[in-house]
């Protein structure tokens, strides 16, 4: 009886270590070995979603001065910094040139004027002649072309007096608009070269009170921002300070930089009216403007770096067995955070929403005070399995992407 007893013993402690093992084997197949991560808590707050660029700031309102004709500059009314009022004399190019062809153009409209009155006496002589049946009919058309090309000539040299006068003055030069002389390019005794194909910028009379940002935003976030958005502008010159702006203005075309490299981008241009600004504003300083293009109150939120993207969980073994075979497609890829319980991590697919520079809105997957897995990023994007034993350490937060 004492035999069947001890063999009934170790039967049931054979048993119960089998069972012992067969739990620890599947509990190491589920998860392997520990990992030792940081974690944050899902809560409610204001998330605001930006695109930022960098900017230049521009009055919204500049006249760059240029000449219509060439000459050599031969007085300036006005010099850098100068306050001007709309029709203000800004500059006097040498005029000889010009005044000389005005007077050329006078004599040649006389001496066609001339030969108009004597082609037309000839004509109207021809007329009278010809009834009288005093010439032939020959003469009598030579007589009218004559009249009609003295005609012209008139006109013609009308025509070419008229333009030596505009010519004329255009080498005296006015403020269009009421302003400041924010650049002056050019001295007395330089050229001014006047064209109507390339631009040759004597100075610029510009609106210093209304100021704007000129930002270039990549092509993925144009989409995102729409006239009247809100921007905070931080001027370089003034680090300790965020203007407030509004967006006026969204190019229709980008502009593409590096065509056809690696390194090609389009950008488009966006300005932003500063809505405040400082005495000491100056075109041309450098800025970073980030564009509000969505907000949410009280917001499911979580930090960015929780959200990674991974192949969903298997149903089962035979189905992730099956996808890893050659030949087979494997499950696209979700966004999912990890989720805490009990120190265990779980994969959690989630629905995001807008995001900051550093949180995620949470649309669906989460709920407000559960556990995430926050770091570091090596366990987060590739190292951390579902249902895998986690050891938490939040002493000192490093998101450090190893």
């Amino acid at each position: 009886m004492s035999f069947m007893k001890n063999k009934k013993l170790i039967i049931g402690i054979v048993i119960v270590v089998v069972l012992a093992l067969i739990i620890v084997s599947n509990m190491t197949k589920k998860g392997g070995s520990s990992k030792t991560v940081q974690t944050e808590k899902v809560k409610r707050e204001r998330i605001v979603a930006t695109v930022s660029g960098s900017a230049k700031i521009q009055p919204e309102v500049q006249v760059k001065i240029s000449a219509e004709v060439s000459g050599k500059i031969v007085k300036l009314g006005v010099k850098e910094g100068d306050y001007v009022h709309a029709g203000d004399f800004l500059a006097q190019l040498n005029p000889e040139a010009y005044q000389a062809a005005v007077e050329q153009s006078k004599s040649n409209l006389d001496y066609a004027k001339a030969g108009y009155e004597k082609a037309k006496s000839e004509y109207e002589r021809a007329r009278k002649l010809i009834k009288k049946d005093g010439i032939a009919e020959s003469e009598l058309e030579i007589a009218k072309a004559s009249y009609e090309q003295a005609k012209a000539q008139v006109e013609q040299s009308s025509a070419a007096l008229k333009q030596a006068k505009e010519n004329l003055s255009k080498t005296t030069l006015y403020s269009p608009m009421d302003g400041t002389i924010s650049q002056l390019n050019k001295k007395v005794g330089e050229m001014a070269m006047g064209s109507q194909f390339t631009l040759d910028v004597i100075m610029i009379v510009a609106d210093l009170s209304s100021m704007q940002a000129e930002i270039e935003i990549d092509e993925n976030d144009i989409i995102s921002v729409t006239l009247n958005d809100t921007a905070r502008i931080m001027v370089d010159a003034y680090p300790d300070t965020v203007f407030k702006g509004i967006v006026t203005e969204i190019s229709n075309s980008g502009v593409t930089a590096g065509a056809g490299t690696q390194e090609e981008v389009t950008n488009f241009l966006v300005k932003t009216r500063m809505l405040q600004k400082p005495e000491r504003l100056r075109p041309g300083m450098s800025a970073t403007v980030d564009v509000v293009t969505d907000s949410r109150d009280s917001a499911l939120v979580i930090p960015i770096q929780c959200v990674t993207l991974r192949a969903p969980v298997s149903e089962d073994k035979d189905d992730a067995d099956k996808k890893s075979e050659p030949g087979t497609n494997s499950k696209e890829k979700e966004r999912v955070v990890f989720i805490v319980k009990d120190d265990i991590a779980h994969q959690v697919r989630v629905k995001t929403g807008i995001s900051s520079d550093t949180h995620w809105e949470i649309l669906s997957g989460v709920a407000e005070d559960d556990v995430v897995v926050s770091g570091s990023y090596r366990v987060i994007s590739k190292e951390l399995k579902d249902g895998q034993k986690v050891e938490i350490d939040n002493q000192a937060k490093k998101f450090i992407a190893e």
